[in-house]
């Protein structure tokens, strides 16, 4: 009887002491896990209650202005009298810094990342990149005043004289520069995730580094390119205070580059500023224009997505 009691007893503890150590090794995952998913639930709550303001604030804006008129007009003058609210003088300012922007940054982005993927020792790769990068954390109102200053009263006013001190182009360079690093690193990762097998297949068939690179390479790396592309212009249409300071901050329905125009991110930074009791049609215009921007941007993520599934090239 005593031998059984014993058996029992160390049986017990060894059974304690194995479920003190499982519980040990359990709990932090389980901590962790929690963790984890309160910041996924911090991420999608933030997003809901942002997508909820726009809408509230947003429906009561079309409950006073027509919604036709605010998608096809084309004059903005929501505070002077008589208003107009045609918000189509906005974007055509957005997508007109956006489109001169990737005119500047696409080609110039790509081919850094082809020189730092194909062509740059890895020395010299360590150094170029991280200093390619060290343009995407300069604060952005100093790139504004760079291209008020420099660009447009030093380079672009010499060569056309009609050109006005606050323009579309100057902005548009200067943004371009901005969001090059993001082309060129996103790319130029794209491009270091092809398989050196490719490689070294077409330069076993004679290929040149520059056919490696164009015709291999790049086609591989589609998709990365493609999705940094689209993020790239999400990234500009969503700037705001380059083109606040530099671009002049009159709605102008135009295409032209030479002239001042406002974006809907300049709106809505210049109108925020107080200036409109709350509660105010001219402050609910804040939130239309928001919501617009926001769904323009929510497109282009889901259209960037789109094409990394639908490119996606997997290799073994």
């Amino acid at each position: 009887m005593a031998s059984e009691q014993y058996l029992k007893s160390f049986t017990g503890s060894q059974t304690g002491r194995a479920l003190r150590a499982s519980w040990r090794k359990i709990l932090p995952e389980r901590v962790i896990t929690v963790v984890m998913v309160l910041c996924t639930m911090m991420s999608i709550l933030t997003t809901a209650g942002i997508v909820l303001v726009l809408l509230f604030q947003a429906l009561q804006f079309f409950g006073e202005v027509s919604f036709i008129e605010f998608i096809t007009g084309t004059h903005w003058k929501p505070l002077i009298k008589p208003q107009h609210f045609g918000v189509l003088a906005l974007v055509s300012g957005t997508f007109l810094i956006a489109i001169l922007s990737m005119v500047v940054a696409l080609p110039l982005g790509l081919l850094s990342a082809v020189f730092l993927s194909e062509y740059a020792p890895e020395r010299v790769r360590r150094v170029v990149k991280p200093v390619l990068e060290v343009l995407a954390g300069i604060p952005t109102v100093v790139y504004g005043y760079f291209a008020l200053k420099f660009v447009t009263q030093q380079v672009l006013q010499p060569i056309h004289d009609g050109i006005l001190i606050f323009n579309a182009l100057s902005a548009s360079i200067v943004m371009g520069i901005m969001i090059l690093p993001m082309v060129a690193s996103l790319s130029e990762d794209a491009m270091r995730a092809v398989p050196r097998s490719l490689r070294e297949g077409a330069y076993a068939l004679g290929a040149t580094k520059l056919e490696v690179s164009t015709r291999v390479v790049v086609p591989a790396a589609f998709s990365g390119i493609m999705a940094a592309f689209i993020l790239a212009i999400s990234r500009a249409i969503g700037e705001t205070m380059i083109v606040n300071i530099a671009a002049g901050n009159i709605a102008n329905f135009t295409f032209n580059p030479f002239v001042a125009i406002q974006t809907m991110t300049a709106y809505i930074a210049s109108s925020s500023t107080g200036d409109n009791p709350t509660g105010t049609l001219e402050h609910k215009t804040i939130f239309a224009v928001g919501l617009l921007l926001f769904s323009i941007t929510l497109m282009l993520n889901l259209l960037s997505q789109y094409v990394v599934r639908r490119f996606r090239e997997e290799y073994e």
